[in-house]
């Protein structure tokens, strides 16, 4: 009897350390938000940067309510929240912490979940302060009380799954291609894969939802173009930044649907950040590769 009780205790112990492991908060500084108005700016350059406002405040609504629907690859739909700062229908009392947390790790501030329709494996790799910033700037929104509504999805899909998909989210994704030292291209790598997540559409997955970026930007079912350097090389500096002011192609063409509200922010930056996004998307000059169209 007292090995059986041995054994079912040794078997209770994995199983809590194992739930523990699954299960518990990334470790994470309670680390409080700016509030002068230079983070403040910083944080709205951000949120245009990072293209918040594509799927958080369309259709000239006031502020970032959410609403958009965005299609589940397995069924149903993903109702994009509310992230004014309002107390019932927002994220009114977000810490730093819970910014941290959300965008970085996938994380809310109850300890649940997000789904990855929320791009926070692009975020990941986003600096603490352009987080904290983005924080600062959102928190300092007006409220404004708009409900949405709770996700729809198929009935075995639940959030406790991704716990599992965390861990091998990083295992099974796989390593974008390093880029050079130069500062440009550097800080090109920075808005296309972190802030603007380029990736999340243009690159494929695999049949758990994991972009697999050693095939970045190659096209996927989602966005089938590919924009790999490769494929670039034959866009200058000039034409690239263009673009991402007018979303006017090399051959004159306009892009539309979701690309055009991809320029709608794109068009917000900086010279230098624009020129940035070109020396990352064209190092490919002297590879082969048509130049793409829109």
């Amino acid at each position: 009897m007292s090995t059986t009780k041995n054994v079912l205790g040794v078997a209770a112990l994995v199983a809590l350390g194992a739930a523990y492991f699954v299960l518990h908060m990334p470790a994470v500084a309670d680390t409080p938000l700016p509030t002068g108005p230079e983070a403040i700016a910083r944080g709205q350059y951000i949120y245009n940067a990072a293209g918040c406002g594509a799927c958080h405040q369309r259709d000239g609504a006031e502020g970032p309510i959410g609403g958009y629907e965005i299609d589940n690859p397995y069924g149903g739909k993903f109702h994009v929240p509310n992230i004014t700062p309002d107390q019932e229908t927002g994220i009114a009392g977000w810490t730093g912490k819970d910014f941290l947390l959300a965008l970085k790790h996938g994380r809310k501030p109850s300890g649940g979940f997000y789904w990855p329709a929320f791009p926070f494996r692009s975020y990941k790799d986003m600096k603490d302060e352009d987080v904290l910033d983005l924080g600062a700037y959102l928190m300092s929104l007006p409220p404004i009380n708009h409900k949405v509504a709770p996700h729809d999805l198929p009935v075995w899909q639940l959030s406790i799954g991704m716990a599992g998909w965390n861990i091998l989210a990083p295992i099974m994704e796989g390593k974008s291609e390093p880029v050079s030292d130069d500062p440009k291209v550097q800080r090109g790598a920075y808005l296309a894969r972190v802030l603007g997540h380029c990736g999340e559409c243009h690159t494929p997955r695999n049949a758990l939802g994991m972009m697999q970026r050693n095939h970045e930007f190659e096209g996927s079912t989602i966005v089938k173009k590919q924009i790999d350097a490769g494929t670039m090389s034959g866009w200058s500096t000039e034409e690239f930044t263009f673009f991402l002011e007018t979303g006017s192609t090399q051959s004159f063409d306009v892009v539309g649907g979701e690309m055009a509200d991809v320029i709608e922010h794109t068009k917000l930056l900086s010279p230098e950040d624009k020129e940035a996004y070109a020396a990352f998307f064209t190092r490919g000059a002297g590879k082969s590769g048509a130049a793409a169209g829109n």
